[in-house]
């Protein structure tokens, strides 16, 4: 097949830019500050620079580079892509997990989407003046819980927004928003991390400087780099924030030029989401919330590995005695933090509009459209029930990564040929990759993943087998119907269309 795709991308800037928003999300800024203390502090970024080297930056090579191959054979999605790289029956139904995944972990994130925005809305209405810490908490309970009908109305609207984005294509859609929301991201990243670091200890106010917040974040217990959850931890966090394992980066890298530079692409968008991540997130919560309750209180919120409770139900009430400067304040995060959850969730439905437009002749629009009808469908138990949530998040928005991972970096090293592998990353390339690179993308990840896997085989025995409420087995037979009809969908479209690939005859020929 040859690339007859009808969109594309704008520019390069709106390709780093919505590669980068792909992997800034929320768990830049509630998640990694979270993780970062329950794990050893400073002597975490040790464990977490080492996942991001040996396994994170080879894993965007490989994902940025099957994309572009697939986007040559008119593939958007990976179950074609992992056919047309694979050669045997069975590899597309591995790429099932690259549609599956974006489906189930945005039946979810639509719905905290809707949380930073619906207090960014009540920030500006001063909801939260005049309220103590412990009504604010309850405020936030009560909300998730269902207590009152707003979050229903703040997740309609997100859903409608972001399918309505989607329905506008990459370049007119997607493309427009991360050149709008990235930058605003980062600008109200810096003024708040300006704000958290230099906090002045006040009579009557913050009990510290701003500093001892970062301090405490950063100080490592070096013990903690001989445990095993804390590799495993870090390992997760890496996944977490650079999407991969999901499918999206694929489809994104699908739509290039055959002789783009997907390797200073890949490099460009990991060190940005690294940037935001470990200078811009550490600097915001943690300095902010040690300033005004010390450090006691804060390590028993954070000691699960979550930021939420001190993003949603922690700053709200410190906003809201800055003053007029405190409106700001809460419209700046939380719109941050909005920002970083839909460039998110636009990612996670170019692959399913790209498999149905691909395989099924059905147009942008309409595939937007099915998305957000899916996602309606699917997050309903989520609103309903935290159980819901949490098993969307554990099974699609962790396991699930990881085992495609694993599978796609043995289909790329050892079925796909490293040799022709390594040509493909560096097709195009103004500076080529490092060559230890080929060893670690052939060797060292693959092991790494595996011993990842392992590692957290009991626990997904353990939550396999947990008890759980009507919700949480509702999610699980949604995600188990999820999975088994996108492989029919695929069964389907292969007999159907019986795609038929060719080598590209320019891959060997000079890139300049």
């Amino acid at each position: 097949m040859t690339n007859t795709q009808s969109s594309g991308w704008g520019s390069r800037v709106g390709l780093i830019l919505a590669m980068a928003g792909n992997a800034v999300g929320l768990g830049n800024f509630l998640r990694f500050p979270a993780q970062a203390i329950a794990n050893g502090g400073g002597a975490f970024i040790i464990p977490y620079l080492v996942c991001f080297l040996l396994m994170g930056l080879p894993l965007l090579f490989v994902e940025w580079s099957m994309g572009r191959y697939g986007g040559k054979h008119g593939q958007h999605s990976t179950p074609f892509i992992f056919d047309a790289m694979g050669r045997a029956p069975y590899w597309k139904y591995f790429g099932v997990f690259g549609i599956f995944t974006n489906i189930a972990v945005a039946a979810f994130y639509c719905y905290l989407e809707s949380w930073a925005l619906s207090w960014a809305y009540y920030s500006v209405t001063g909801e939260f003046t005049g309220m103590s810490q412990a009504e604010v908490g309850a405020f936030f309970t009560n909300y998730i819980e269902l207590g009152t009908n707003h979050p229903v109305v703040f997740w309609m609207i997100c859903l409608i927004i972001n399918t309505w984005i989607l329905s506008r294509g990459l370049s007119g859609g997607v493309e427009k928003v991360a050149k709008i929301g990235m930058p605003l991201l980062l600008a109200f990243g810096a003024i708040l991390a300006f704000t958290g670091i230099t906090l002045q200890a006040e009579p009557g106010g913050a009990i510290n400087d701003g500093v001892v917040g970062l301090n405490y974040l950063w100080t490592p217990d070096f013990n903690s780099i001989w445990s095993f959850k804390v590799w495993v931890a870090a390992a997760g966090q890496i996944f977490f924030t650079l999407s991969l394992g999901m499918g999206s980066i694929h489809c994104y890298a699908s739509y290039l030029n055959s002789r783009e530079d997907i390797a200073l692409n890949a490099m460009s968008a990991g060190w940005m989401n690294e940037f935001v991540e470990v200078v811009l997130g550490s600097a915001v919560i943690i300095p902010i919330s040690i300033g005004y309750l010390g450090i006691d209180a804060v390590t028993e919120m954070v000691a699960g590995g979550s930021g939420l409770g001190i993003g949603f139900a922690v700053l709200p009430n410190l906003f809201a005695g800055w003053g007029t400067f405190g409106i700001f304040a809460g419209v700046m995060w939380f719109g941050l933090l909005f920002f970083a959850g839909i460039t998110s969730s636009l990612a996670m439905g170019t692959p399913v509009m790209g498999f149905l437009k691909d395989n099924f002749n059905v147009k942008e629009k309409t595939g937007a459209w099915i998305f957000g009808a899916i996602i309606l469908i699917l997050g309903i138990p989520c609103v309903l029930s935290q159980d819901a949530f949490n098993e969307y998040d554990y099974w699609a928005g962790t396991i699930a990564l990881v085992i495609f991972a694993m599978i796609e970096i043995v289909l790329f090293a050892w079925v796909f040929g490293m040799d022709k592998g390594w040509k493909e990353i560096n097709t195009g390339a103004d500076i080529k990759v490092p060559g230890i690179f080929r060893f670690i993308i052939q060797y060292v990840s693959p092991i790494f993943l595996i011993v990842v896997f392992i590692g957290a085989a009991p626990g997904i025995w353990e939550n396999a087998t947990k008890e759980t409420s009507f919700y949480g087995w509702l999610a699980r037979f949604l995600l188990v119907g999820l999975f088994v009809g996108i492989a029919l969908m695929v069964y389907i479209a292969k007999k159907r269309n019986n795609p038929i690939y060719k080598e590209d005859e320019s891959f060997d020929k000079p890139t300049h």
